[in-house]
């Protein structure tokens, strides 16, 4: 099967979210994408690729849209899909762990090389790999029995610290939500269940989403559900599709709101697509009198791909407080991570109805209605807080706002930036694949068809004049492209 070409001459990928009725192929993580590659002087083509890996070696799936694929080649990636698939079910692994719990503390142990849980019967076939005790305390927190997974290419997981949890965990609580939904957040998860255990505060339920299916061997169906943020796949069926369904029923004033903490190499539009069938689902769950149109949300993301959600998700807005992780190298507090953690929190709640603590430097900006870092100063001339990334900004009035400390105002580029960046740069930084207006995007460009045309009477043009010697170097170098990974061309999504 042929490959994907070289990116010498792509202006980038773009994701196209399925249609309603049409079916995608599939690989072991469920429905693939559909990309477009968008080049310079060719025709667009359309691909089918992994939703949940950015690199060819962990999915080697990759297929054009346009190709016939054989009955037996359909047989054989059914088959391998099947071999990729947890060799246990969900209920097994769930009444595995109850008859664990049942044994004798000096008989639970677990297994760190093939993660998990091992009842005496199974001690001897792992006697050549590192077996450890288990305490009650571990079985309740599992994120911290579990090798957390590192591939960032694919199922990179990182933890939040305890601080981060638990102010996500007390600002929902305050706002009067009873049903937390964590997707990809299984240390939400955990501390909810020890909230329970406390009994000092009023019951919560949760539900955990999450492509890891080891936490399987520590929840119940109710509990837990393999599933993949970026298909909106659920690896259960439509068995727990309806679980899903019966937790997001609201009944007896128990508030549901959803808790997102998705993988940060994730492509925007998909994850935004997922989110929205879950709001949707949510919706037709309420009763017709209902006022409320939009399921509450949390989604946790790097503030620079601010942009991007809100062109998908219009009604989020982001807040300032700062999230940090256990186990991220950067993205933490401490001598080996930033002062200033990236990574922020994107709601349709309210921003004044968040409250985020004095003791950690934030205040309450009273002209913009929403709780602030201390060191992002109100401007009157755009009339906000303008500071995305903690540190104070300050008013270009040439480009008539805000930006950070470090930039400087560009006459040549007729805009603000890092003191010593090459002019002209701006262009690389395009909305539109054709036309470079940030307005939209290419598949609303007006110019679009004269553009496709015009690359087409330049393309012909230079192959009636090229050296059929330098022809045949090109045709040689295009085909060793081809052996290039799709990360190369996932890297340069729009």
């Amino acid at each position: 099967m042929e490959e994907a070409e070289a990116p010498g001459d792509i202006l980038g990928l773009e994701v196209i979210l399925p249609e309603e009725g049409k079916k995608a192929p599939s690989c072991p993580h469920g429905p693939t994408l559909l990309f477009e590659k968008v080049c310079k002087e060719e025709k667009s083509r359309r691909f089918f690729a992994c939703s949940a890996c950015r690199d060819r070696k962990d999915c080697s799936f990759f297929q054009w849209e346009d190709d016939k694929v054989s009955e037996a080649r359909l047989l054989a990636r059914e088959a391998e899909n099947q071999a990729k698939r947890p060799g246990t079910s969900h209920q097994e692994s769930w009444t595995r762990f109850l008859q664990f719990c049942g044994l004798p503390l000096h008989e639970k142990r677990f297994c760190a090389d093939c993660q998990l849980l091992l009842p005496p019967a199974q001690l001897a076939s792992h006697s050549s790999h590192s077996t450890s005790l288990v305490t009650p305390a571990q079985l309740r927190r599992p994120s911290l029995l579990l090798r957390p997974l590192d591939n960032k290419k694919s199922q990179a997981q990182y933890l939040f610290t305890e601080r981060s949890a638990r102010f996500l965990l007390d600002s929902l609580a305050a706002g009067g939500y009873r049903k937390l939904l964590c997707v990809g957040t299984p240390r939400l998860q955990e501390l909810i269940k020890l909230r329970n255990l406390e009994q000092k505060h009023e019951p919560m339920k949760s539900l955990l989403l999450d492509i890891d299916f080891r936490y399987a061997q520590f929840y119940s169906q109710d509990e837990f559900c393999h599933y993949n943020m970026f298909n909106h796949h659920f690896f259960g069926g439509e068995a727990s599709s309806n679980i899903l369904k019966a937790f997001l029923a609201e009944s007896g004033g128990e508030k549901v709101a959803m808790v997102a903490d998705p993988p940060f190499g994730g492509l925007v539009k998909p994850l935004a697509n997922s989110f929205s069938l879950i709001s949707q689902t949510w919706r037709k769950l309420q009763p017709s009198d209902s006022s409320d149109t939009v399921m509450p949300v949390m989604w946790v993301f790097p503030y620079f791909f601010e942009p991007r959600i809100l062109d998908c998700l219009p009604s989020l807005v982001m807040l300032d407080y700062q999230v940090d992780y256990d186990n991220h190298p950067l993205y933490k507090h401490g001598k080996m991570g930033r002062k200033q953690s990236p990574v922020r929190l994107f709601t349709n709640i309210p921003a004044k109805d968040v409250v985020l603590p004095k003791e950690e430097g934030y205040r309450f900006c009273s002209m913009c209605q929403r709780y602030v870092s201390s060191l992002n100063k109100h401007c009157t001339k755009c009339n906000l807080c303008p500071s995305k990334d903690g540190r104070e900004w300050k008013h270009c009035s040439a480009c008539e706002r805000c930006v950070k400390p470090s930039w400087k105002h560009c006459q040549p580029c007729g805009r603000c930036a890092l003191p010593g960046h090459p002019c002209g740069s701006a262009a690389a930084d395009q909305g539109c694949f054709n036309c470079g207006s940030r307005r939209h995007k290419r598949k609303a460009c007006p110019e679009k068809d004269t553009h496709r045309e015009n690359r087409f009477r330049t393309k012909g043009k230079k192959v009636s004049s090229q050296n059929p010697l330098k022809a045949k170097r090109k045709s040689g170098a295009a085909r060793r492209a081809r052996k290039l990974s799709l990360q190369l061309l996932t890297s340069a999504v729009q």
